[in-house]
């Protein structure tokens, strides 16, 4: 008879796992390219200098995908010394304020990746010669992903608890 002490953890959705796993791909791939750049700059006095190329591209991406993670998880940075202070009529006015003034953020960085996707595929990246745009989707994807965060948060009323513990 096997017993499992382990308490067992929900599955995450499908979508988060992809979204990690794209994030690990990513990460492994900036450090394959830069590890290999550095054994070469300084072993051989030469580089690939399509590695510089491809380890910032992954990180924009990595960058965005992991905002996007972060936001779903609750993890963003908070700031509630006045939220904590007040009311909680005041406290769910600032909620509506916060999540209004996010969206309109969101709604301009998207329009605006938007446009420099737009433009980004008609210009080509200088080494490789991948369009530009592909690094301008990675906001676009960002925007398009805090968006669905702010839904969410506006249906339930409340933005997602983080598992992480708060400094006093």
């Amino acid at each position: 008879m096997n017993h499992n002490n382990k308490a067992e953890s929900p599955k995450k959705p499908l979508a988060k796992r992809l979204a990690e796993g794209l994030m690990v791909l990513a990460l492994a791939g900036m450090v394959i390219a830069v590890f290999v750049n550095v054994v070469l700059r300084y072993v051989f006095h030469t580089s690939i200098v399509s590695y510089e190329e491809i380890s910032r591209l992954l990180f924009v991406w990595l960058v965005a995908v992991g905002a996007i993670v972060a936001a779903f998880e609750g993890s963003h940075l908070g700031f509630d010394m006045v939220t904590s202070r007040v009311g909680p009529g005041t406290r769910k006015a600032l909620f509506w304020l916060s999540q209004f003034l996010i969206a309109a953020c969101m709604v301009l960085l998207l329009w605006g990746s938007w446009e420099q996707v737009v433009a980004g595929w008609n210009s080509y990246s200088t080494v490789l010669g991948y369009p530009l745009a592909l690094g301008a989707a990675a906001t676009l994807v960002l925007a398009i992903g805090m968006l669905v965060v702010v839904v969410r948060d506006v249906l339930r009323g409340a933005p997602a608890e983080s598992s992480e513990t708060s400094v006093e």
